[in-house]
């Protein structure tokens, strides 16, 4: 476990277009809260969990890190920490923000659960439903990349817009889609790293997802890559090695479909894989005006694909929304 506590410059804008939107509507977790108390958030995500404290001005009070292995493990050292912040500080809402898939429908009988993840052992697990329990405050939950998507929109590299899409690449591929201010829903949350992408010509690699044999994640997520590596370290590889040709036509891809489909204004496209190559971006962001072949003109503002602004932070600032958004919600 480790365990950080700083402040945090965020440059923290506290409005945006889509903040009357009722599914999105939340406040600016840097702004004062009437009761003094902190947000806590926890974001679950497939390798590790990253708990957040914070409180005004735009201030992380704790955050701490867990590595995630099963649920039985994993979920009560969750509760463990927001245990002793709710002793020691006393916290007025909580944000979840978990990997998935997940139910998100609060009428379903499985609200909060995981659902058919290819991580063992998580299918079915509550975690809303356990996380929540002890504690007695508002509550928001959503997947990890719609958190992220929301504190990108807030405070980072969407900033200002409305339609937007958060990419990340690494022990999965997660994108949180935003249309028109609001998280999409319809049968359930977006799962675009598994839409099935062609694969690039010559590209024989055996996907790593357990569903799908062409999906992007199978192709193109940190475990593609390690495979496609054969023991060699990512750092060591050169830019102009071949094993990145398919992980930016993949990626490329998926961003076609993006455009196509929802046609967000930005996407940003980060995680461990991205974040510790940043020769990818400008590859991707070439390869998609290639795909699009002049079809679509994409705004003019370069590059379309960028780096999370926020960075490492954009997934706990996430639940940090959602908890924002769920103080909100209790107060309105």
């Amino acid at each position: 476990m480790t365990r950080r506590s700083h402040s945090v410059k965020t440059g923290f804008a506290p409005s945006c277009p889509f903040l009357n939107n009722k599914a999105m509507r939340m406040s600016d977790p840097s702004a004062d809260h009437s009761d003094g108390r902190p947000l806590a958030g926890v974001e679950l995500g497939g390798t590790k969990c990253i708990c957040t404290l914070a409180t005004a001005p735009g201030a992380i009070l704790d955050q701490q890190t867990i590595p995630t292995t099963t649920p039985d493990e994993t979920l009560p050292a969750i509760l463990t920490i927001l245990g002793q912040w709710q002793a020691q500080w006393g916290f007025s809402a909580l944000g979840l923000a978990s990997f998935g898939p997940v139910d998100i429908h609060p009428q379903s009988a499985t609200y909060g659960h995981i659902l058919a993840t290819p991580k063992p052992g998580w299918p079915d697990a509550d975690i809303a439903g356990t996380l929540s329990a002890p504690f007695g405050v508002p509550v928001a939950f959503d997947t990890d990349v719609n958190g992220a998507a929301m504190a990108e929109m807030l405070w980072g590299s969407g900033k200002g817009l409305a339609d937007f899409a958060y990419v990340t690449v690494g022990t999965g591929i997660g994108v949180g889609l935003i249309v028109h201010g609001a998280p999409t829903r319809g049968i359930g949350h977006s799962e675009v790293g598994h839409i099935r992408v062609p694969r690039m010509a010559g590209d024989d690699f055996v996907s790593c997802c357990p569903y799908h044999a062409d999906c992007v994640e199978g192709l193109a997520s940190g475990p593609a890559l390690v495979a496609r590596l054969k023991g060699r370290a990512p750092r060591d590889v050169p830019h102009n090695d071949p094993v990145w040709a398919p992980i930016v036509h993949a990626l490329a891809s998926m961003a076609h479909a993006l455009v196509c489909s929802t046609g967000p204004l930005r996407i940003a496209m980060g995680g461990g894989v991205l974040a510790n190559q940043p020769h990818l971006l400008p590859r991707i962001n070439a390869a998609l005006l290639d795909s699009l072949n002049g079809y679509m003109a994409l705004p003019d503002t370069k590059p379309y694909i960028v780096a999370p602004e926020l960075g490492a932070q954009a997934g706990p600032l996430g639940a940090i929304a959602l908890a924002a958004t769920a103080l909100e919600e209790a107060r309105a």
